[in-house]
């Protein structure tokens, strides 16, 4: 794998935000982190906004799940009512976070898959969660008010799978720093059949909360 050149205050931050987009950094980054870390904050930082909106016997894909503690803390408060199934492209990251649940929470699944082509059936969840995943997606350079073609296609390509294998009533729920003039034109088109609210978090720095229901027709 390629030695990713690193910034001086963090050995884990490549150099160039465009790595974030790669399979291989993110490979390369869980070979060497097998600890925790939470992008755009921990459940009990979420926990008041997102117990509103994910019932205790949903059955919950986590997208990019990373090394984030979010759905293992999600598991202990609400319990294992839940069917939660969290995938990554990284098979270092599905191993390492495989072992450490495999006994304390050990119906909690953990799959290598990319979020691009969702091994699942149309109508398989309520819950599809995405802590950050989209913004690593859209880490490209040039002008975040109108992104390349071919970033925009990405983005499609994901949100119709997400569409397609949530239930109708069920709900996609994105967590991100990326403010509402930005995501909702690349969020809100009909093909994706849904509806959006939005909660918000943060006092001189916000993250968002995005609520997409998928309609019922």
């Amino acid at each position: 794998l390629v030695p990713y050149t690193a910034m001086s205050d963090d050995a884990l931050i490549p150099k160039d935000n465009t790595e974030y987009q790669k399979q291989t950094y993110w490979e390369w980054r869980y070979q060497q982190d097998k600890g925790t870390y939470e992008w755009f904050r921990g459940w009990e930082a979420l926990r008041h906004i997102l117990v509103k909106y994910i019932p205790n016997t949903s059955r919950l894909l986590n997208l990019g799940c990373g090394n984030s503690a979010i759905t293992e803390d999600m598991y202990d408060e609400l319990g294992a009512t839940m069917d939660i199934e969290n995938i990554d492209f990284s098979p270092a990251c599905i191993d390492s976070m495989a072992e450490r649940n495999k006994e304390k929470r050990p119906s909690m699944k953990w799959v290598v898959m990319d979020i691009m082509d969702l091994k699942y059936e149309d109508a398989s969840f309520d819950i599809v969660l995405d802590k950050g995943t989209m913004d690593a997606i859209m880490c490209e350079k040039g002008d975040v008010w109108n992104v390349s073609e071919e970033l925009a296609a990405k983005i499609d390509t994901m949100l119709t799978e997400v569409s397609r294998v949530l239930k109708p009533g069920g709900k996609y729920i994105y967590i991100t720093f990326g403010q509402p003039h930005f995501r909702k034109p690349l969020m809100l088109k009909d093909k994706y059949n849904w509806t959006f609210q939005q909660e918000t978090i943060g006092e001189c720095f916000h993250y968002f909360i995005y609520i997409l229901t998928k309609r019922e027709n």
